[in-house]
């Protein structure tokens, strides 16, 4: 064969060679059949990583159970339990004002003290308080009271109450409660009954905002409502007196501290009009200076 002859032959060799690897290249044709002209299912992945034992993990988890009563109250403990002591007995005197008050044509002394001997659930009380304005007294009143504690914040009180002032002095029984109401806020409120019949109530509230460590300021409100009046002492009827105060002091040490106050005071209805007629002021205010301190 000729040169010619065999470049043909080999081109022709090569044509049908790349052919047959063309073919040998290309994916079998999907089964005849049931699943004729569908895809076949892709391959799955190749598990790696995290993925490796997914065959191995357990089945979810139950869900929790509902939270009971007794789940919340051993969550939730009360806040400042406080234990009581049934014998050992402790004691407290407080001057919670002793100041010096002038304003309106008046100047004097002003005292308001407190403080009880006794045990947490057992306590003999005593409150006494008075007023000498332009030095001559005014008025005082002493409480003698049993006190007994109703839960960690309150107490019940019941004694007796002796008013000291020029003329007839007056005794009164007396009944009330005291404590810590929310908010930090120190609530009293005593009833008074006297032997003719007739009653009256007194609540105090006062609260210690504390604005630094040493600095405190104290806002106090104090009201009486008498259940029929008393010409003799210039008391009406209803709402008789309110007395409304203000005072920042500074806490030298916890048991010590002086302070500056602005007291103000006002008559209603009945004895409003018995201080109009015996040429007193029905309002007033006054400037305080003194020293809140306890032992």
């Amino acid at each position: 064969m000729n040169a010619p002859g065999v470049l043909a032959v080999a081109a022709v060799a090569a044509v049908l060679g790349g052919s047959v690897a063309a073919t040998a290249q290309q994916p079998a044709p999907p089964p005849s059949g049931a699943h004729a002209g569908h895809e076949p299912a892709p391959p799955a992945p190749p598990a790696s990583g995290e993925h490796d034992h997914a065959a191995s993990q357990e089945p979810p988890a139950s869900p929790a159970p509902p939270v009971t009563p007794d789940d919340r109250a051993a969550a939730f403990p009360p806040v400042h339990p406080h234990a009581m002591e049934e014998s050992r007995i402790n004691s407290l005197v407080l001057f919670d004002q002793f100041e010096w008050q002038t304003g309106h044509g008046a100047r004097g002394l002003s005292v308001d003290a407190s403080g009880w001997v006794g045990t947490d659930l057992d306590r003999f009380w005593f409150r006494a308080e008075g007023d000498r304005p332009n030095g001559r007294f005014e008025q005082a009143q002493v409480q003698a009271l049993y006190g007994r504690a109703v839960s960690p914040w309150w107490t019940f009180l019941a004694g007796v109450r002796q008013d000291v002032r020029p003329g007839e002095p007056r005794t009164a029984g007396a009944v009330g409660i005291q404590g810590l109401a929310p908010y930090w806020i120190e609530l009293a409120a005593t009833a008074y009954i006297e032997a003719g019949g007739r009653s009256h109530l007194r609540v105090e509230v006062e609260h210690d905002a504390l604005l630094t460590r040493r600095v405190v300021l104290q806002p106090l409100l104090e009201f009486e409502i008498y259940s029929r009046g008393d010409r003799a002492l210039g008391l009406g009827r209803g709402l008789s007196t309110v007395d409304a105060g203000l005072r920042l002091r500074y806490e030298v040490r916890r048991e010590f501290a002086p302070y500056l106050g602005l007291n103000w005071h006002g008559r209603f209805f009945g004895t409003k009009a018995g201080a109009l007629a015996a040429g007193l002021p029905a309002r007033g205010a006054e400037l305080a200076v003194g020293v809140r301190f306890w032992r």
